[in-house]
């Protein structure tokens, strides 16, 4: 099968491979940029961009660990400008995406910031994302692509962005829930078969037929060139990949990070319990023994991150507060920090650049 180019809105992605936005230091300026430069579509995480470059960007932090205070800061746009101004570095004018989380604290405003920084996709999951039009009113070129787990979500989303801003997604991702970090599903749901990504793709691609044309992307799980094929064969225009490019030279996260899933085993990776109320999939690390002892590091909700956790209550009740375990691990922190990564997680056994990445998934493995 050929691969073919495809659009989102006004913009031309030349490779049907969006990399997934992986929070808190993981798809940041130099994984993006270099996805895009390479034909793909690199996408910039807003999550926790108060702890780029040391935190050069913050003007308040907390403590010795420097945590930065209240989602201002958690979500600095200075740094997340830098960001952006670092990855258009790399790829010039090629189309750049911001992944913005439904779920977390000042949406709107995190939108508009990435869009003001120079963003021409916004990505939206962990929630429905139904004001995402209202957050993008005044940058009528940003194309706008939400995350759906059913037919039924697009639907709803479609009735009501028709209805409120005469506006239809410019294309769709469909995540199944293989993906690292937080899922669509509750826990029981994401081991169903009627569930997985082949099962729930085919009629989300029937569903947006019926609102015209958008590009369907496939995500959650999708590992090679022969999964690329199968989903392009059950109808996706595109596929999103996040675990494979954590196994890349250029990906942000810390080298512990990638040591860690590159030694994890099938069976270290685990779907475990989040503040943000849905389960999340990373590597069992002893974070979570600790967490099971009563001995992981209190909770103080100092950031403010997400709103699903009310000020740290989720987060008492599941024993870690989310924001200040990812950015241990963006920090190297072994000992403390929280390591998201996909079902295949196990499956990374080398670190290779983003170039020779795209190659093989483009052309096969071993072409």
């Amino acid at each position: 099968m050929a691969f073919k180019s495809f659009k989102i809105g006004k913009y031309t992605i030349e490779k049907p491979i969006v990399q997934g936005g992986m929070g808190v230091g993981i798809s940041w300026d130099q994984l993006a940029g270099n996805v895009s430069k390479e034909g793909g579509l690199g996408v910039i995480s807003t999550v926790g961009t108060g702890v780029y470059k040391k935190r050069a960007y913050v003007e308040k932090t907390v403590g010795k660990e420097e945590r930065p205070l209240e989602a201002i800061n958690f979500y600095s746009y200075p740094a997340l400008k830098k960001i952006f101004e670092n990855a258009r570095k790399i790829c010039g004018d090629k189309p750049l995406a911001a992944n913005v989380l439904y779920a977390q604290s000042e949406y709107n405003r995190v939108v508009e910031d990435a869009c003001k920084a120079g963003a021409n996709i916004i990505i939206t999951g962990a929630g429905l994302p139904l004001t995402m039009p209202e957050a993008t009113k005044d940058y009528p070129d940003v194309a706008l692509v939400p995350i759906v787990s059913t037919a039924k979500a697009l639907r709803i989303l479609c009735r009501r962005w028709k209805k409120t801003h005469n506006r239809l997604p410019d294309a769709v991702i469909v995540e199944g829930p293989l993906s690292g970090g937080h899922q669509g599903f509750k826990y029981e749901e994401c081991f169903m078969p009627e569930n997985q990504l082949e099962n729930i793709l085919p009629p989300v691609v029937e569903e947006a037929k019926n609102w015209g044309s958008m590009p369907i992307i496939a995500a959650g799980g999708v590992w090679d060139h022969d999964d690329i094929v199968k989903m392009m064969e059950l109808g996706a225009d595109a596929v999103q990949m996040g675990t494979r490019f954590i196994g890349t030279v250029e990906c942000d996260a810390s080298q512990v990070m990638k040591d860690i899933i590159i030694e994890a085993e099938e069976d270290d990776i685990k779907l475990f319990k989040s503040p943000v109320g849905y389960p999340a999939r990373g590597v069992k690390t002893q974070l979570h023994k600790d967490i099971e002892a009563g001995t992981a590091p209190k909770v103080a909700c100092i950031s403010n991150c997400v709103a699903p956790c009310h000020r740290g209550e989720e987060a008492k009740i599941v024993g870690y507060c989310i924001a200040d375990r990812l950015s241990d691990a963006y920090d190297g922190i072994k000992e403390s920090g929280l390591f998201f990564t996909g079902a295949n997680g196990y499956r990374l056994q080398e670190i290779i650049t983003v170039k020779e990445l795209m190659n093989k998934l483009m052309n096969g493995e071993d072409n």
